[in-house]
């Protein structure tokens, strides 16, 4: 037993929840009741309706209980366990249990990856990137019902080639068939030989052909490279003119350079200036629109001051027109009756005493001059505030 088993063991027993904790020091010594205690653990893990026995207080029970396990295992796991060293109950069992528990641990382990997979591939399952997999598929389907078809109809013929191969093994071998036989097995062999040593000497043939052709394609090789050496020395006519050209050309490139990086500098701020424009054309307009709106609103402000100006007005001669009709006046040369004469000697005295009171009767016209001054001054005044 090594210090590695043993702790791959207790490791292994941990993932699978085994509810006791393993210490490495329980294998010091032996301990059968730990060791029957994990092995009928285990076979519950692999098979929860298996029934065990439980008795191990004597020698025969533990052999019983360690033989049972032993055969369970090898019938149903494939698994075969040394029973010696299960009844010994220290390290080397647990080289023996170790063999169960690593099959147990690596069926988990594939069960989550099979899971974790299953969930990756039903969050992204694109057909798309399955075309080659789905038609290899189909294939293999269209093979396997092939071969099943022809199996079925083998299995069929089975019946009846059976006599006959038992009938072949039943009859007894004569030997001049036998000795036909094998001499035609030895001249099939003898003209493959030959056929063999045929192609061996063709082999040798083929071989210095090749060789010959080898040997001509290495001269022209070499003639071949001779020819670009001295076609690499000589100077062509035209190269001056060309390496002429080719500077003039540089030269004129530069300058194109130059000529289009200011070309795209100037546009740039031409397109920069044509930005600011826009944005004062759009601000005096904001401005006109603006003042616009002010003087719309100035002129309703005029519009409705006026018409309460000229309603004040009509208003203001329908109450002369009414004073008037109140107090008739005399005019030109026209001739009143006593009682007008008398009603004017009163007026005329009640304005004689409020003249001597101080006071200065106002005329009709006087009113009217009065209301147009008080008119031109209105006037003034709303020009004023306007």
């Amino acid at each position: 037993m090594s210090f590695k088993d043993l702790r791959y063991f207790t490791e292994m027993m941990r993932a699978l929840g085994y509810p006791r904790q393993i210490s490495m020091e329980n294998f010091r010594q032996p301990n059968f009741p730990l060791v029957a205690e994990i092995l009928m653990w285990l076979v519950k893990r692999y098979e929860p309706n298996a029934s065990l026995p439980h008795d191990i207080d004597t020698e025969d029970d533990r052999v019983i209980f360690i033989k049972y396990v032993s055969q369970f295992m090898a019938t149903k796991t494939r698994i075969k366990l040394n029973p010696k060293k299960l009844y010994m109950a220290d390290g080397y069992s647990v080289q023996e249990m170790l063999k169960v528990v690593s099959m147990l641990y690596n069926a988990v382990r594939s069960n989550k990856a099979d899971q974790a997979n299953e969930d990756v591939t039903e969050r992204s399952f694109d057909v798309s990137n399955k075309i080659s997999e789905l038609k290899q598929a189909r294939q293999l389907a269209t093979e396997i019902t092939m071969s099943g078809a022809k199996l079925y109809e083998l299995l069929a013929v089975e019946v009846d080639l059976r006599e006959l191969r038992l009938a072949a093994v039943a009859r007894p071998l004569e030997m001049g068939q036998i000795e036909q036989g094998m001499k035609n097995k030895v001249v099939s062999m003898e003209n493959e030989i030959k056929g063999t040593q045929n192609k061996l000497d063709n082999i040798a043939n083929d071989e210095a052909n090749l060789e010959a052709k080898i040997e001509k394609k290495k001269s022209e090789l070499e003639r071949n490279n001779k020819r670009l050496k001295s076609l690499q020395n000589v100077r062509p006519a035209f190269m001056d003119e060309f390496e002429k050209l080719e500077g003039d050309l540089k030269k004129l490139y530069e300058v194109y350079m130059e000529k289009f990086r200011n070309l795209t500098y100037l546009e740039q701020i031409v397109e920069a200036y044509d930005r600011q424009q826009q944005v004062k054309v759009e601000e005096t307009e904001k401005q006109l629109r603006r003042m616009q709106d002010q003087l719309r609103e100035e002129e309703k402000k005029l519009f409705n001051q006026t018409d309460t100006f000229e309603n004040f007005a009509d208003d203001s001669e329908g109450e002369v027109k009414e004073v008037k009709s109140k107090n008739p006046r005399i005019v030109g040369a026209m001739e009143a009756s006593d009682t007008e004469t008398e009603e004017g000697s009163e007026y005329i005295s009640s304005g004689s005493e409020l003249a001597g009171e101080g006071e200065m009767p106002i005329s009709d016209d006087e009113d009217e001059e009065t209301d147009s001054e008080n008119y031109d001054e209105k006037d003034d005044s709303d020009d004023i505030d306007f």
